[in-house]
Parts: C-alpha cells; sequence; structure tokens
C-alpha cells in the first residue's frame, strides 16, 4: 500500500515529462557541443522553447546567444516581442535579414510575394559565419509530416542539408551529436510536445505571448481559403476585398504565407478548448508555404530549411 501511494505520488504528469525531456535535451547540448545558438521569433514555440532553456540553467544565465531570420514581412506585434524579451533578460541576438539579400541582389522577390522560402539562404549562411555548431529549433512532429520524419538531434551537412537516410537512433534518450568539421546538428526539444501541450504548458507556467494569438479584430482578406493580413507584400490583389473580422492566429511566420482562423477565443482557456475541438493542424489549417506542393516542407528542409 505504502509502494503504491509513493509511486503515486511522484508519478510525473505529462507536462512535467515534456518539460523534463526537454531541459536533458538542453544541458546535453550545453554539455557536448561548442557554440549553440536557439533560433527566435517571437512565436509560440520559440518562446517555450527559450523559457524551457531559462529554466534549464537557472540561475545562471543560459549559456546560448539567439537568431532570428527575418524575412522583413513579420508581424510587428511579434518583432516587438522579440525584442522586448531579448532585452529582458539580457540576451544576445543575431538577426538575418533577407530584405539585406534582396537589397544585395542575392535572392529575388519571388512573385507571390511571400518571402518564407527565402529564409534558407540567410540562415545557412549566418550558421556558418557564426559557426553554430547546435541550432535549437522549435520544430514540433505533430505539425508536419516531413517534420515527424525529424530526429530530435538532425544531422545537417556542410552546406547545412538534410539527408533522411543519415538520421540516427536515439533509444533511451542517448543523443549522438557527432559531426564532422563544417556540419552542424539541428536540435529539437519540442518533437514529442503537440500544439496541444504547448498551449496547456503556456498555461501552467503563465507565459506571456504577443497578442495576435489571442481573438482580436483585424482588417483581413481572403485567399486561397485563408484569411491573411494586408501589407507591403503584395496583398490585396484586385477582387480581393478587405473586412474587419475577429479572427486569431495559431502559428505566426511571414505575412504573405501565415492565415488567421476565425475565433473567439480571448483566453487561454477557450484558446485550449479551441485547440483540442481542431482536427486540422496549425500548419495544414494556416500556411500556404507548406501547399506548394505534396513534398514543400520536405524539399525546403533538404535545402537547409527548418
Amino acid at each position: 500500500m505504502t509502494a503504491e501511494l509513493t509511486e503515486r505520488t511522484y508519478a510525473l504528469s505529462h507536462l512535467d515529462a515534456l518539460e523534463s525531456e526537454a531541459v536533458h535535451i538542453f544541458r546535453e547540448v550545453a554539455g557536448e557541443f561548442e557554440r549553440p545558438v536557439i533560433l527566435f521569433s517571437g512565436g509560440k514555440d520559440s518562446i517555450v522553447m527559450l523559457h524551457l532553456a531559462l529554466k534549464a540553467f537557472a540561475p545562471a544565465a543560459i549559456p546560448f546567444s539567439l537568431l532570428h531570420v527575418d524575412t522583413g514581412h513579420n508581424f510587428p506585434e511579434v518583432i516587438d516581442y522579440r525584442d522586448r524579451t531579448v532585452d529582458k533578460h539580457g540576451l544576445r541576438l543575431h538577426v538575418a535579414s533577407v530584405q539585406d539579400y534582396i537589397d544585395r541582389g542575392v535572392l529575388r522577390e519571388r512573385p507571390d510575394g511571400t518571402r518564407n522560402p527565402l529564409q534558407t539562404v540567410p540562415l545557412t549562411e549566418k550558421i556558418q559565419d557564426e559557426k553554430f555548431d547546435a541550432v535549437f529549433g522549435g520544430g514540433r512532429r505533430d505539425e508536419e509530416k516531413a517534420r515527424a520524419k525529424e530526429r530530435v538531434f538532425s544531422l545537417r551537412d556542410e552546406f547545412s542539408q538534410w539527408d533522411p537516410r543519415r538520421q540516427r537512433p536515439e533509444l533511451w534518450q542517448l543523443y549522438n551529436g557527432r559531426h564532422a568539421p563544417g556540419e552542424h546538428v539541428r536540435v529539437f526539444p519540442l518533437s514529442n510536445w503537440t500544439e496541444l501541450d504547448v498551449w496547456q504548458y503556456i498555461a501552467r507556467e503563465d507565459i506571456e505571448l504577443p497578442q495576435i494569438y489571442f481573438a482580436h479584430q483585424r482588417e483581413v482578406f481572403r485567399r486561397a481559403g485563408m484569411w491573411l493580413t494586408a501589407g507591403d507584400w503584395g496583398g490585396p490583389k484586385d477582387g480581393e476585398n478587405v473586412e474587419k473580422r475577429l479572427i486569431r492566429y495559431r502559428t505566426v511566420g511571414d505575412m504573405s504565407c501565415t492565415g488567421a482562423v476565425d475565433s473567439d477565443a480571448t483566453t487561454l482557456d477557450a484558446v485550449i478548448a479551441e485547440i483540442a475541438a481542431s482536427r486540422l493542424t496549425e500548419r495544414g489549417a494556416t500556411r500556404a508555404d507548406d501547399k506548394l506542393s505534396e513534398a514543400a516542407m520536405e524539399d525546403r528542409k533538404r535545402e537547409g530549411y527548418f
């Protein structure tokens, strides 16, 4: 009876187990790599990832800097949150700007105005220039089928390219970070989390988010079945009418390809209830860049994207 009571008393909740796994991953990378960096955009997954990193090394400062690939078409609310967070925790932020590459003629604007596919070159060059050997990303296996193939430690070659055939076994939470000079490892501490887990953890930890994630009135227009925000990136076109709607964002990225969903969820509890009832993944419902082809994400990952 006593043994049963003890077992129940010390059993971890599913959120505790996920947190413990992520903290272990952060500490493993800190001990195994020389120059890690955390991808931080101000989106909810990167916010949770940073929160976990802060927990992993408290009361010391986290031994990593942050990296953001700025498309120039990001939501202003999210960029403002990113900068406030960096200042609050005294962190160092590296920014790789897509606009800089366009201005130099290295990249060319796409006809559809979206810059998400243009992030790969600035990202990979920044990794090479700064000699980052481990790069934390907020990707989760439930988001998209290509991301479901990833290991927690995902090896990239000297060109930052991903080869699914070079995936390594990860039994019993044993991670292999071995890599040759010029190669690096992408690390995904949230691999085993779901969108619902992320939101439940945000609620439990009382983590601040950009208000774009909660229902608000916004001017949007309809394109390819999604509500998009008007902006300098090229929307709306003729025949696309702007209207004010009560919406929120499930995921945030480039304004040109990140759609909003109709929602009246203004609180964490309401958002959690909405997600629990949804049968569409956040990327499947709101990311136009994943609909370019059946293998859009996998093609980008092979080229160096996250």
